[in-house]
């Protein structure tokens, strides 16, 4: 226990003792019958009653113990037999524990049958609906004969025997986990603690025996779960005293459930009721905390001083192996590839579990979305040399790649908002110019790559230890605010293309109507349609609305801009998905349904939604707008192949001049590359195969030339969904216990996701038959669920809520312990000026200058050290690492080893 190797000065990573699984049986007649053990309260780290009517468990609550309980506790320790690492040998256990009592005088020898007879009864636990016998069921004859005769005669079996935990079969073992649900809630290597007490009439005093073994063994049927026994407690007592037993039964259960001595809280009768449960709570001390308080408390740091800790302010990362300058010819990058490839092999095995199928199919549909987006943008914007299709292609062949060899596979690739604005403006310059654009591209694709190479040969992601928290939250807020801003602005042009008639009446709807009308009066339709229509109809009347626009004619009439239904069931829809996805996602924690099937429905969230939503369109039956997937694979415009030529449509000049402005793209790609890689390495993601940033920007960077020299646009990493790929991957533990939160394991670290994700969207020109019943409002509402999704737990947005909060409902966060709330609040208001500008500049023609500004980040958050303490920054944000500080920690290293 942490307490105990605190007090010993053992190391911290010597192996943590087992879960201990607690049951409380208590001596009791049931329906009249004779005495027997039953199953009244266990413990895993929450306590468990059976409830009075004798049928169900209670719900897991936090142990109240009176203080009174705890002293009685103390004084049976103190009279009892305390019996240590105990061999089970030829000898019955029962037998043992009776003969040491009657060797030290505290019980008389002619008690000794009465007593074996009691511990030996059938035990009732409350998971079974017949009785269960007792520790006896598998055993050895009884030294005693005189026992044994009274044991047979009364139906027993024999007494407790030796079965270590790797004598038991394992497959009786797993056939018995099938029964019993409630091993789910233990990890493999749990043992038991078991804790009898009961009143009898044929003893003066109490016999009190607590029993540690050597070894932990299986007991029978002792306790309601097939675990190992390591420690038992017995309480038998004169009668009278039910309750006070009843009592001293769960203070020993509780303490060996969760150990509290000095750190038990007393809380006043006169304050409180003891009969009210108390909920677990959702987060339980860490040990961190706990030896804190062993030591004298926590270490409170004056106003200018850092804590020991390196601050709160979490996903620290000055310190990562990934990020240290080795000062050699590419000495990063060959440190990457050594330090992924042992993990190659499992990036692919790892990823066989049912949650990677919900995660492909999410960030397939967002992959899609995203690139058809982005290619409509790219298509108006290059008037077509770069559409639709060049986009998915470029997304299925860079993504895939990447995700097969690079070092942070669970980062996404995909188009940015940056790069459709240089892609912008070059093609303007080009046009304007008489440039070949396609080529021109070509070489300041091939310019920019090179600048990356030279940037991984020099470990310039080095640099990276320089974004703090304020850079990285900055940055993926401003994404996730984009991607919330484009959803909401795509569906409003969407009510723009399918208007609403606001002055529609009802009671006039006999005065609406639309008709169409040839522009020129004396025009015939047939002579329209003679040539090519030979046998359709000669009236205009007939004419459905767009035949009747191709023909020349006009609409004519009140009713014929009125299109309610399309803009109210989109808007349905939209909301719909993103509303059915948060509710969905949160399924996890509700009440309803069993464990698996609340993860199973967590994890397919997003899907289900999507379902959900293209079943309610489909049954509607509204001319929503669909998705549409181009179904021929030739690139959009008819001008150019798949092969750029590198020579021969401009000067030879603008071959050299092309590296100046690719200097701007090299820190567009490094910029957006390697904040999103800091956001998905973060500490907090329990990241455990490490991170790879100089062989991201490699492939990134090989890649570029790759979609240069095929005309296809650029790709780095995108933020948002990168974020959701990680969030749809997360694991948890599943032998929480009952009432305990599951914990956060990390995140399922491969590289199959990923690959399948990307050769799906390449596939996708040959699903356009089923792609195009998704409705187009549902994935804007997917994109507004990832927008607001990736928000949550940045602590920008948790101090941004802080300045609408009065003081007595603010919550309890590390930093308003330490920091005083008119600090935080400046910290985060300039936070806010910062974003603030980052939107205007992004909307505005300088957006060419946005990645340089996202640098400027890291120089205003370094002239905070003048607005700020180390402390507070190490609370609110992150330290900025000096190389002072690094070579005096390097100093005190080289101390220690000599």
């Amino acid at each position: 226990a942490e307490r105990i190797r605190f007090i010993l000065g053992e190391e911290d990573d010597s192996p943590a003792p087992p879960q201990l699984f607690t049951e409380l049986d208590e001596l009791l007649a049931i329906d009249g019958q004779e005495m027997e053990w039953k199953e009244t309260a266990r413990w895993i780290k929450f306590e468990e009653k059976v409830e009075q009517g004798g049928e169900r468990w209670s719900k897991p609550h936090v142990a109240t113990l009176s203080l009174h309980s705890l002293f009685e506790l103390r004084t049976c320790i103190e009279k009892g037999s305390i019996m240590l690492d105990i061999e089970i040998s030829d000898v019955a256990l029962v037998e043992m524990i009776v003969d040491n009592q009657i060797e030290t005088g505290l019980l008389k020898a002619e008690l000794k049958d009465k007593v074996t007879y009691t511990l030996l009864r059938k035990h009732r636990h409350q998971t079974k609906k017949s009785n269960l016998r007792s520790l006896a069921d598998i055993g050895r004859t009884v030294s005693s004969a005189k026992c044994w005769r009274l044991l047979s005669a009364m139906g027993m079996l024999e007494p407790w025997p030796r079965v270590p935990r790797e004598g038991v079969e394992a497959s009786s073992l797993e056939m018995f986990k099938l029964k019993n649900k409630f091993m789910k809630k233990l990890p493999r290597d749990a043992e038991a603690s078991n804790v009898l007490v009961g009143e009898v009439d044929f003893l003066e005093g109490p016999f009190i025996a607590f029993v540690r073994l050597q070894q932990a063994v299986m007991l029978g049927a002792l306790t309601e779960v097939p675990v190992p026994t390591r420690f038992l407690f017995i309480l038998l007592g004169p009668k009278g005293k039910a309750k006070s037993y009843h009592e001293i039964g769960r203070a020993i259960a509780t303490l060996m459930s969760d150990e509290f001595l000095d750190e038990v809280i007393v809380l006043p009768p006169g304050e409180w009721d003891p009969a009210i449960r108390i909920e677990p709570p959702k987060s339980l001390p860490s040990s961190d905390k706990r030896k804190n308080m062993y030591s004298g408390g926590e270490n409170l740091q004056m106003n200018g001083d850092t804590p020991h800790d390196g601050g709160h302010g979490g996903g620290g990362h000055g310190d990562c192996e990934e990020l240290q300058r080795t000062g050699r010819f590419c000495g990063g990058l060959i440190k990457d590839i050594k330090r992924k490839a042992p993990f190659f092999a499992s990036d692919f095995y790892d990823a066989l579990n049912i949650q990677a199928l919900s995660a492909i199919l999410f960030i397939y549909l967002a992959t899609v979305t995203n690139a058809i987006t982005f290619g409509g943008l790219l298509g108006d914007a290059t008037e077509n040399m770069q559409g639709v299709l060049e986009s998915f292609l470029g997304t299925a062949v860079t993504g895939a790649i990447f995700c097969l060899f690079a070092g942070q596979p669970l980062t996404i690739l995909s188009s940015t908002g940056p790069v459709l604005v240089f892609e912008r403006l070059l093609f303007n310059f080009s046009k304007d110019n008489d440039f070949d654009y396609l080529e021109f591209r070509l070489w300041i694709g091939l310019w920019s790559a090179f600048q990356c190479l030279l940037l991984v040969a020099t470990d310039a992601s080095f640099l990276v230890k320089y974004f703090t928290r304020f850079t990285e939250e900055g940055f993926s807020s401003l994404i996730s605010f984009i991607f919330i801003y484009d959803a909401f602005k795509k569906m409003i042009k969407l009510a723009d293309h399918y208007p609403i008639n606001s002055h529609f009446k009802v009671d006039e709807i006999t005065q609406y109507s639309c008709a169409c009308q040839p522009l020129d009066p004396e025009l015939e339709l047939s002579s329209v349609l003679s040539c090519s229509q030979p046998n359709t109809t000669t009236e205009w009347s007939a004419l459905t609305a767009k035949e009747c626009l191709r023909h020349g004619g006009q609409l004519v009439g009140n009713n014929c801009g009125y299109i309610p239904d399309i803009t109210l069931m989109s808007f349905i829809l939209f909301f719909g998905t993103y509303t059915c996805s948060m509710a969905l996602k949160k399924f996890k924690t509700s009440r309803y349904f069993p464990t698996t099937a609340r993860k199973l429905i967590s994890d397919f969230a997003i899907i289900l939604s999507i379902f959900i939503f293209c079943g309610i369109d489909a049954l509607v039956g509204v001319d929503t707008p669909k998705l549409i997937v181009p179904s021929e694979f030739k690139p959009t415009s008819p001008e150019r192949s798949w092969f750029v030529p590198p020579f021969g449509g401009n000067p030879w000049w603008v071959y050299l001049a092309a590296a100046i402005p690719a200097l701007l793209v090299t820190i567009l790609i490094f910029m957006d590359q390697q904040i999103t890689a800091v956001i998905v390495n973060r500490k907090e993601h329990k990241l455990k195969k490490g991170a790879g940033y100089h062989l991201d920007l490699f492939w990134v960077a090989i890649l570029m030339i790759v979609c240069s020299f095929m005309g296809l646009p650029w790709y780095v990493a995108a933020t948002v969904i990168s974020i959701a790929h990680i969030d749809s991957l997360k694991m948890e533990t599943e032998t929480s216990a009952p009432g305990e939160q599951p914990k956060f394991l990390g995140v399922r670290e491969q590289r199959v996701t990923g690959i399948i994700v990307f050769i799906l969207t390449g596939v996708s020109v040959f699903m356009a038959p089923i792609l195009k019943f998704i409705p187009m409002p549902v994935l804007y509402g997917v994109f507004l669920y990832m927008g607001v999704a990736s928000l949550n737990g940045v602590q920008f947005m948790d101090r941004l809520k802080l300045l609408l909060m009065p003081l007595k409902h603010q919550p309890d966060f590390i930093y308003l312990r330490h920091v005083p709330l008119r600090r935080v609040h400046l910290f985060t208001f300039l936070q806010v000026v910062c974003l603030a500008l980052l939107w205007i500049l992004k909307s505005t023609v300088a957006a060419i200058i946005f990645p340089v500004m996202i640098l400027a980040l890291v120089a205003v958050r370094k002239a905070m050290d003048y607005l700020f303490s180390q402390h507070d920054l190490s609370f609110l944000d992150d330290v900025i690492p000096e190389k002072e500080k690094k070579k005096k920690e390097d100093e005190k290293k080289k101390k220690k080893k000599k």
